[in-house]
């Protein structure tokens, strides 16, 4: 760069930070752009890349990923403690024995708990944490100050993390299965979530299993674990015994990765969305600030300044308005990261049993924010500098020009917009996958707001041939100059309206579908899950008691797919025959199905893996059975199941070898549930956390259900803030601007509440306009959102459903909303003597 270059570019430079001085306004509505689009950027993808770290680092409470896995036998719920045992007595140290389960609270409410070996977490924790660079500020527990001693005699005490320890304690105590237990919080950084960690000794007094283990987590080299613990039980060679457990490799997090993939992907999907609000606003304050400097970039042309250096200043004031919000959103980002962990970590752990760790942050995001700002600001705001920078010297800035270009500039974007939504109809029939899904939706989310300016136009040009003549219809006149400078703030607002609607369709349409599944499933009254050793007695009482009218079971089998896990289940004839509602089904099911000629998969499955009916599906016990496969006979709706599930008659499950003790059992009851549930706690006995009456199973899976959407509706709600404060901004920058036009008014005789009324009126219309434009945009986006992406993501199928009243509730917000934006600067600059403003017109 040449030096005369460089002296002009820098003098522009200072000549625009003089302006900025006396004109902060535009600066700040810039700034909090770039701040709000790179806020909820880095706040989710910060959530987001946690998460996937959790995945492949942690599995045990308190300790890291375990790489082997000792599980109980086909048909057994335990393990016996005596194996844990005697792999400590050989010498591994990296064992660690975990039992989980379910109790009962004081008031009824269920309780997930988790019971360990501490001395070996703790050892665990200790050996991994040294050789894990990453991890190596980790809190220890071993230097958190707690009763070890007591903890390890088995005294009523237990572990939680302080924030979940707040929210459920009770001065310090919990009370389950009748035991008041004392707390003991922890630091969060520990990761233990909503988990309560207990030692195993007391676990197993809660959970009436003493001697019995869930399962044994290893951590070290997977494959010489396993020749040691062959050696050990003997489990090679011609003279092997029988296996106590069976093998199981960890995935390194890849599993949960990919049964969580849509569910990040939707928050992906969402940050974009603001990011591009945001990113609205940010160019409303850009060419604001421009349109109110188009007078000083003509004069410092003709004072000599070439165009290259006012082009490249502008440049350059758009990179330090860019690093300075970057990096303000990047600081606000990671706080609304620590504020959204805590509820994707719910979800996670109750969807998908996943447990979040830490939050970790890296400097790379800033530097990858900042160049993406920067690219997308620069691709939408050059064509402007350039246009400017350009301008004849002798050429006026009129009102009567700029409108002339602003209306050829909307025709462009209705063409455009058009353009687009024809792409994706014509490729809507080719996009079987969520992520073309996804480029198809981008492309509609784009399209929207493209087709806003012109339709404004048409729309104020009918209001118009109907409104009154004299001030009113002068009014609605005027709105149509309004279009262009406010343009890109209805624009943002469009879109947050739109998201908004869309996903209020989706959570309606899915609550109702959800009950509707679950009124057909859930067809008994009471669900008993007993341990393996107590289901003949709990099925013994149920059918000798008189007021139990049927029993019904059913039998699960953790299988594989293709390498994925699934569910390999059946269930007695009443159950297969009126439990699941089918999506497609051959003609003869049910006599084809009861002879072993078929099967039935979940749709969740039949979408991930492409099946259809009659294709053939196999697993490893198919193989062990000497049956190689058998056809899909029928397709059901499950929404209750992140795994996919494959349902088998009772005879082809006795051909496969499985166990003949059901997995759960339910029942009919004549009369008061709370009665059987005391006898079956008395006489068996069982917990009362292993029995579900029928009322507490709907609602909480309404409530698991709906949290699966809750993330996406809190970034949504925020998308609707950023798009109210960017409509604010520009409002206040439009009312700003206009001190002139109002002046003139008052000068010829309206009064200042006539000029108030005029003003809220136009910007109500823009608005009003803007909100039924959103009403068949979130429509049409619901519907995609509904029979594609949850669709193809998640295998649901969801009956879409109208909610006008909920429409109206966003429509009435985004009108109060506007309301607030355009009347408070109105407020605000009508108090200052408005004939002063018409020295503005000289300016």
């Amino acid at each position: 760069m040449s030096n005369s270059l460089w002296m002009t570019t820098r003098l522009s430079l200072n000549v625009f930070s003089r302006h900025y001085l006396k004109a902060p306004l535009q600066a700040g509505a810039i700034l909090l752009g770039f701040i709000l689009a790179v806020m909820l950027l880095i706040g989710v993808r910060a959530t987001n890349e946690n998460a996937v770290r959790s995945y492949s680092q942690a599995t045990e409470l308190l300790s890291q990923r375990a790489q082997l896995i000792l599980t109980p036998l086909a048909g057994k719920k335990s393990l016996p403690d005596s194996v844990y045992i005697r792999l400590r007595q050989a010498g591994l140290s990296q064992a660690l024995a975990v039992l989980t389960g379910t109790v009962t609270g004081k008031q009824g409410q269920h309780w997930d708990i988790q019971a360990s070996d501490l001395i070996a977490a703790l050892s665990v924790q200790q050996q991994t944490t040294a050789h894990n660079s990453e991890q190596s500020q980790q809190v220890s527990l071993l230097s958190s100050g707690i009763p070890l001693a007591k903890l390890l005699s088995g005294e009523p005490y237990i572990l939680m993390s302080q924030s979940h320890a707040d929210q459920v304690g009770t001065n310090g105590q919990l009370e389950l299965e009748g035991m008041a237990l004392s707390i003991i919080p922890l630091d969060d950084e520990l990761g233990l979530g909503k988990a309560i960690l207990m030692d195993i000794s007391l676990g197993q007094r809660l959970l009436h299993q003493p001697g019995e283990l869930s399962y044994i987590a290893l951590f070290g080299d997977a494959a010489q674990l396993k020749t040691d613990i062959s050696q050990l039980f003997n489990l090679q060679g011609n003279t092997a015994q029988p296996k106590p457990f069976e093998f199981t490799e960890q995935d390194a997090g890849e599993g949960l990765i990919s049964l969580t993939r849509s569910f990040h992907l939707n928050l992906t999907a969402m940050s974009l969305l603001a990011f591009v609000v945001g990113l609205f606003i940010a160019y409303n304050g850009v060419r604001y600030s421009l349109l109110k400097r188009q007078r000083l970039l003509v004069q410092l042309q003709q004072q000599g300044v070439p165009q290259r250096a006012l082009l490249l200043a502008l440049l350059l004031e758009l990179l330090t308005l860019v690093i300075i919000g970057s990096l303000l959103g990047f600081i606000l980002g990671l706080q609304l990261s620590h504020w959204l962990q805590p509820m994707i970590a719910l979800t996670l752990e109750q969807l998908y049993g996943a447990r979040l760790l830490p939050g970790l942050w890296q400097w790379s995001w800033l530097y990858q924010a900042i160049g993406l700002t920067f690219v997308a600001a620069i691709c939408a705001c050059f064509p402007l500098f350039n246009a400017l920078a350009k301008q004849p010297l002798a050429r006026s800035g009129s009102r009567f020009e700029q409108q002339r270009h602003a209306g050829r500039y909307q025709q462009i974007l209705f063409a455009t917009a058009i353009a687009l939504l024809a792409l994706t109809a014509a490729l809507f029939p080719f996009s079987q996958d969520y992520k073309y899904s996804l480029v198809l939706l981008g492309l509609v989310t784009v399209a929207i707001p493209l087709l806003l300016p012109l339709s404004l136009r048409l729309c104020l040009s009918l209001a118009q041939r109907v409104s009154q003549h004299g001030l009113w219809q002068y009014a609605v006149a005027e709105s149509k100059e309004l279009i262009a400078p406010l343009s890109l703030a209805m624009m943002a607002m469009l879109l947050a309206l739109t998201a908004n609607i869309s996903m209020n369709t989706l959570v309606g349409s899915f609550e109702i579908t959800l009950k509707n599944w679950l009124d057909v499933r859930l067809y008994a009254d009471i669900y008993i899950r007993p341990p393996g050793d107590k289901v003949t007695d709990t099925l013994a009482i149920l059918k000798s008691h008189p007021k139990v009218t049927q029993t019904y079971g059913q039998w699960v089998h953790n299988s594989h797919y293709q390498n994925t896990p699934i569910s390999l289940m059946t269930r007695d004839l009443h159950s297969l025959r009126n439990s699941n509602q089918m999506k497609a089904q051959i003609s003869n099911l049910w006599p084809e199905f009861f002879r072993g000629k078929s099967l039935m998969i979940s749709e969740p499955m039949a979408i991930k893996f492409n099946l259809n009916i009659g294709d053939m599906v196999t697993t490893p016990e198919f193989a062990n059975a000497s049956q190689p496969a058998l056809p899909i006979g029928a397709i059901f709706y499950d929404y209750g199941n992140p795994l996919g599930q494959v349902i088998v008659s009772q005879p082809t499950w006795k051909k496969l070898g499985l166990s003949s003790n059901p997995t759960s059992i339910a029942a009919a009851y004549a009369g008061d549930i709370s009665q059987l549930e005391q006898q079956l706690q008395q006489q068996v006995p069982l917990s009362a956390a292993q029995m579900y009456n029928q009322a507490k199973i709907k609602q909480r899976a309404l409530e698991i259900f709906k949290r699966t959407f809750s993330i996406t509706l809190v970034l949504n709600s925020l998308t609707l803030m950023v798009a109210a404060i960017g409509l604010f901004s520009a409002c206040l920058m439009l009312t700003q601007a206009r001190q002139a036009p109002l002046a003139r008014l008052y000068a010829l005789g309206v009064s200042r509440a006539q000029l108030r009324n005029l003003v809220s009126i136009q910007m109500l219309l823009i608005v009003l306009f803007t909100c039924l434009l959103a009403l068949p945009a979130g429509a049409l986006l619901g519907y995609l959102l509904i029979n594609k992406v949850t669709l193809q993501a998640f295998g649901w199928s969801i009956a879409m459903v109208w909610d006008w009243q909920a429409y109206f509730k966003v429509v009435i917000i985004a009108l109060i909303a506007s309301a607030l934006a355009v009347l408070l600067p109105l407020y605000w600059q009508t108090r200052r003597p408005l004939v002063s403003s018409l020295q503005q017109e000289a300016l």
